[in-house]
């Protein structure tokens, strides 16, 4: 239950502070008094987006907070799920920036407005002219019926359970879109695919292939520089190792001389040593070193492939050919095992669709059975209230196509009057009308919806007299179990209520400011006989605001 408000700076309040008790709370006060401002401030402690305008002074922040008893209404799993720092005494605080940012707090640790707005809807339900509105929608209609059949968690599970089969569909989608276009490559991919595999694609071998034809292309020209090569180094009278030899033998008769000439003797025979073994290589290469016109055209004859396929492909090398072959490798298999693949989406999707239909028909059924006790209640509390005749006529059809909150197709249709027709509420009832059914519905609701606080804002519009009378004892009634507050301009509802609060205008060094007191008893019969007989109270309204109170 709310348990205090505090407004500082926001709109024709000042600065304003108010403790609430439990039970039946009634607020009245002048058309224009501020009772609108009171219900803005308290919009924005449950989530209302905020507007720099409602700022009083532009110059200071607005703070707005709101303290709530919630040790009886099980919201730490709520709590946990928003994490939020859970407190009994919980405190809700909302700042608005002379810059236009704004805060939100709960107990002193800051959150964003959409989890705010979920833990508004559990503190709070402020009952508005719009809201009334909202009777005529089925969405509405159906909140009321599911609360009463107890489908929230059912209606949880079926939600999960659509989104999964959404995401199914949309993945079916894709697959079957994939099929299509790949079908149309299939063809020219495998096509792609069997030239590559031909190939025979190594890594590393156009360079090798390469150095092979360039060595057969020039065959005769190597032959004769090996053959020129094996003259020069061994030749009898002019070959290089023949002279070395010398060399050699000369600085030997040296060595016994002096060190350097031992160096020199060494030196030369190390490179003695180095052109034996080039003179065998050479020896050994005249021997394989021969024409291979058959050779050369395979080389020939491969390169031109490879060389065509990379033009082909827009690639530079064969390292990226077999990057291609593999990338049409995976789509020729995906389309090739794309039938696999959908089957298997498909039995999924009807295994979820089976799954959802034993759902929304477990919701349907409660739906039926609690149906005929809301039409009861609904009636009984309207007769209370002046419509003897008021019927309501609630259907459900079962159809094929799932919805948000199951399969259900609702017909919501009422009637006032003995023997007229039914139709539409938002067509046959009047605005006063549907004020007396929603007030009828939010009584039915206090008995199956756990829910701390719930505001009425001129749900007595369009009413008077004894039926006046009659919605403040069903507002009563339901304080029994729930903090209740009407704003109202009705005196035979505010002499029902526990505690009376009185909103007004005031003007302060020339300004005029809003606020709200707490009034008491002697307070409560002037302001009852003043909503009676007007500013000029006579004996008799206030002996009938005393008859009221008592």
């Amino acid at each position: 239950m709310l348990t205090s408000l505090s407004i500082k700076n926001y709109a024709l309040i000042d600065k304003l502070q108010v403790d609430f008790n439990n039970g039946f709370s009634i607020i009245t006060g002048e058309t224009g008094a501020g009772k609108s401002i009171l219900l803005g401030g308290l919009s924005l402690i449950l989530g209302k987006r905020a507007d720099l305008s409602s700022l009083k002074d532009m110059s200071q922040k607005c703070i707005i907070e709101a303290v709530f008893n919630i040790a009886n209404y099980n919201l730490k799993s709520l709590f946990e799920s928003q994490d939020f720092d859970y407190e009994d005494i919980t405190i809700v605080r909302r700042e608005i920036l002379p810059s236009g940012k704004s805060r939100a707090f709960v107990n002193d640790s800051p959150v964003n407005l959409t989890s705010l707005q979920i833990l508004g809807e559990r503190l709070i339900d402020i009952h508005s002219q719009h809201q009334t509105l909202e009777l005529t929608s089925n969405d509405f209609q159906f909140q009321v019926i599911d609360a009463l059949a107890n489908n929230e968690e059912t209606i949880l599970n079926y939600k999960l359970e659509l989104k999964q089969y959404k995401k199914l569909q949309k993945e079916l989608h894709e697959l079957l879109n994939f099929q299509a276009e790949a079908i149309k490559e299939h063809d020219y991919n495998s096509f792609l695919l069997n030239e590559l595999v031909e190939a025979n694609l190594q890594e590393g071998e156009q360079e090798s292939l390469e150095e092979e034809y360039e060595t057969l292309s020039n065959i005769e020209g190597i032959k004769e520089k090996l053959s020129e090569a094996y003259y020069l180094l061994n030749d009898e009278q002019v070959g290089i190792l023949a002279t070395l030899t010398t060399l050699k033998n000369n600085f030997l008769k040296l060595t016994g001389l002096s060190a350097k000439y031992n160096d020199l003797y060494e030196r030369v025979d190390s490179s003695l040593i180095e052109l034996d073994d080039v003179f065998r290589e050479v020896d050994v290469l005249q021997d394989t070193v021969e024409a291979d016109p058959s050779r050369l055209e395979v080389v020939d004859t491969k390169l031109k492939l490879l060389h065509n396929l990379m033009q082909k492909h827009l690639v530079n090398n064969v390292s990226e050919l077999i990057h291609v072959k593999e990338a049409l490798e995976e789509k020729v298999e995906a389309t090739e095992n794309i039938e696999g693949a959908i089957h298997k989406k498909e039995q999924e999707i009807e295994d979820k669709v089976n799954k959802l239909n034993a759902i929304s028909k477990n919701i349907n059924k409660k739906r039926i059975k609690v149906i005929p006790q809301l039409k009861t209640q609904l009636e009984t509390i309207l007769s209370s209230l002046g419509m003897p005749n008021a019927q309501f006529k609630i259907s459900l059809d079962y159809g094929k196509q799932f919805f948000a909150n199951g399969k259900d197709e609702l017909t919501f249709l009422f009637s006032a009057n003995k023997g007229g027709q039914f139709n539409e509420l938002k067509k046959a009832a009047s605005g006063g009308e549907l004020s007396r059914i929603m007030l009828a519905i939010k009584s039915v609701l206090s008995k199956y919806v756990q829910l701390p606080t719930i505001m009425f804002d001129e749900i007595d519009t369009g009413v008077s007299g004894e039926i006046s009378n009659k919605m403040g004892d069903i507002m009563l009634q339901m304080s029994e179990t729930m903090q209740v507050f009407s704003i109202t301009h009705l005196p035979q509802i505010a002499a029902k209520g526990h505690t009376h609060y009185k909103v007004f205008k005031e003007d302060v060094e020339e300004v005029t400011q809003t606020n709200l007191v707490k009034l008491n008893q002697d307070e409560r019969i002037v302001e009852i006989a003043k909503m009676l007989g007007g500013v000029e109270m006579s004996a008799s309204a206030i002996a009938h605001a005393k008859e009221l109170l008592n």
